[in-house]
């Protein structure tokens, strides 16, 4: 496996829909083994770059390119099994049933002998720390070893160039350090070239040794880890990189002792599946003005939890009881669901109903039948708030991470619901839209609203939560 080298010169792509660049008139040079960490405000350009470089940007009727940008001297999509990319979901990597099979995926389709795939799963698997039978279930592993599982699938494919964007941002603190250290193992056996996109820098500063900065999708700062965030520390922090030593102040949140009981539950037990009970005999209140986090590793129930108290999937057992509405949530017609309890789902492209953000904005307020002036006053309020106003004819599918999560956020506030629950509000944001969706939900909570948060996220939890309910992750019982 011989590094990769990158090669950009004034390169630029700009997605349909979308008026600025998402990057423009790039001049980059990355040299084969080289170990980048790309930092950038959220919609600098970080994922876009990424995206090139693994041959990912579509033709003419999903955007237009400038420039020049190469992989060992030939276009990305032309560099077949050069490059290996892993996403921040976890779940979304996953292809096949048996981590075996999944590993060898990429392989098959590189046409790779047999007797060579199933070495490389072997010895990928290895490397990265997976030390599981090859039948084992990929859906029986937990969110940091589905991304070890696809940092393997990209490592048997025997890539130069290793692109990893956000691969911690949807996992728990013990799952931030296995793929971490799984990476730095791979490095080392391999030599392969990196770039990795994160907003919190802590966690690769002693793996990577250069740092590039984009902003407004140009280059601002290159240059050795050290070198750049002592220099630019200050201006990286206020653009909203996550800098060691320069994390911003959460605003400050004007608790109040909280309204009355907007819902509780009477003896629940949850189950992904109705066969298999993950939790019994659960004991949550909702309050108007307060918010509940939900915490645990990866795997402990928590967005399961979140989907049943959201009325989204049937209880075990028990009930879901929203004071001052009839029947359980699950039983609920759909306008009044949307009406009562607002739902923020970990994977914001589950949500997304429609192919332009502005359209997407106005679904919830248009099914509770407002006039257009009224959704129009109600979307731009929105979008202006949460720095969606400039891409409002864009394809919702087509933003960067942390631009899915506000616009998901967005589409349930629409609906003014007095009950809001949000799975991982905070994942991928940098601290600039981190500090502004902590202020947006502390108003909300001001206001009344009776809030769920299910996060890995300690800062947010200390910023906002008026209670916390820890999950550990269950020996699962047979109903």
């Amino acid at each position: 496996m011989a590094a990769a080298a990158v090669r950009a010169r004034g390169w630029g792509w700009r997605h349909a829909g979308r008026s600025p660049w998402a990057v423009s008139g790039l001049d980059l040079d990355v040299e084969p083994g080289e170990r980048l960490l790309l930092l950038g405000a959220s919609g600098s350009g970080k994922s876009t770059l990424l995206h090139g470089l693994a041959g990912l940007l579509g033709g003419a009727d999903e955007g237009e390119g400038s420039g020049e940008l190469l992989v060992d001297g030939t276009r990305p999509n032309a560099a077949r099994g050069r490059v290996g990319l892993v996403l921040q979901d976890p779940d979304s990597q996953v292809i096949l049933a048996r981590i075996g099979d999944d590993v060898a995926f990429g392989c098959e389709n590189l046409g790779v002998p047999r007797d060579e795939i199933w070495r490389r799963v072997g010895e990928s698997l290895q490397a990265v720390g997976l030390d599981l039978p090859l039948d084992h279930p990929t859906s029986e592993l937990s969110g940091g070893q589905k991304q070890r599982l696809a940092l393997a699938g990209v490592l048997a494919m025997r890539p130069g160039l290793i692109l990893l964007d956000e691969p911690t941002a949807n996992l728990d603190p013990d799952g931030v350090v296995e793929v971490r250290d799984a990476v730095r193992r791979v490095l080392e056996l391999t030599g392969a070239t990196l770039v990795v996109i994160e907003h919190r820098v802590s966690v690769w500063t002693d793996v990577v040794e250069r740092v590039v900065v984009l902003d407004d999708g140009a280059l601002r700062a290159d240059g050795p880890v050290r070198v750049v965030l002592t220099r630019e520390g200050a201006p990286l922090a206020a653009s909203g990189v996550w800098v060691p030593g320069f994390e911003p102040a959460p605003p400050v949140r004007a608790r109040q002792l909280g309204g009355g009981r907007a819902l509780h539950t009477i003896d629940l037990a949850i189950a992904r599946l109705p066969s298999t009970v993950l939790h019994a005999d659960i004991a949550v209140e909702l309050t108007e003005g307060r918010l509940l986090a939900v915490t645990g590793p990866n795997g402990a129930g928590k967005s399961t939890l979140g989907l049943t108290v959201a009325g989204l999937l049937a209880p075990a057992s028990g009930s879901v009881v929203a004071d001052g509405h009839p029947g359980q949530p699950i039983h609920w017609k759909s306008r009044e669901l949307v009406t009562r309890i607002g739902t923020v789902f970990q994977d914001p492209e589950h949500q997304f109903l429609t192919g332009r953000v502005s359209d997407e904005l106005a679904v919830g307020p248009l099914l509770l039948g407002m006039s257009p002036v009224a959704v129009a006053t109600r979307i731009d309020e929105l979008a202006t708030r949460l720095r969606l106003d400039h891409l409002m004819s864009a394809n919702p599918f087509t933003l960067s991470g942390g631009e899915k999560r506000r616009l998901s956020v967005a589409t349930v506030l629409a609906t003014r619901p007095p009950i809001l629950l949000l799975d991982e509000p905070t994942f991928g944001q940098d601290s600039r839209t981190w500090c502004e969706l902590v202020a947006l939900i502390a108003d909300l909570l001001d206001d009344g609203i009776a809030a769920m948060a299910i996060t890995h996220d300690a800062q947010f939890v200390a910023a906002l939560a008026d209670s916390e309910y820890g999950m550990l992750v269950p020996e699962a019982v047979t109903a």
